[in-house]
């Protein structure tokens, strides 16, 4: 159990540092408006990548548990950002934007299904 722990807790440390990274370069680069760009790359890169990674570990390991927990439970859990996710619509619901909620919501739904469909169609 502690060996568990431990492998998904060093995933999800470097995913962590990762999804800090990401954010802040695209934040840089995209209209500083539109706040949530960087969470929305990281939700759909991250859903691309546990696509990738579940389609390929269950056509070619399926039973290799320290690949499932140490990259597909520990880095892209700590790489993508439901809670973010949440925080920044509830946001948008309170300050009365309610298109822009729409849409952020619906991209991020949407093309997070997509990106997992895309990630395990590449590999299985």
């Amino acid at each position: 159990m502690w060996k568990d722990i431990i492998y998904v807790g060093i995933g999800g440390g470097i995913g962590s540092i990762f999804r800090f990274i990401v954010s802040r370069v695209i934040i840089r680069f995209v209209n500083q408006e539109w706040i949530f760009t960087g969470t929305l790359t990281v939700n759909i890169t991250g859903c691309f990548l546990i696509g990738l990674l579940s389609g390929w570990m269950l056509s070619h390991q399926p039973e290799n548990q320290l690949f499932r927990l140490l990259f597909i439970v520990g880095f892209c859990g700590g790489y993508t950002t439901f809670s973010t996710f949440a925080f920044e619509n509830l946001r948008l619901l309170e300050t009365n934007q309610r298109g822009l909620f729409t849409l952020y919501t619906s991209l991020g739904v949407a093309l997070g299904l997509i990106a997992v469909w895309g990630g395990m169609k590449l590999t299985m």
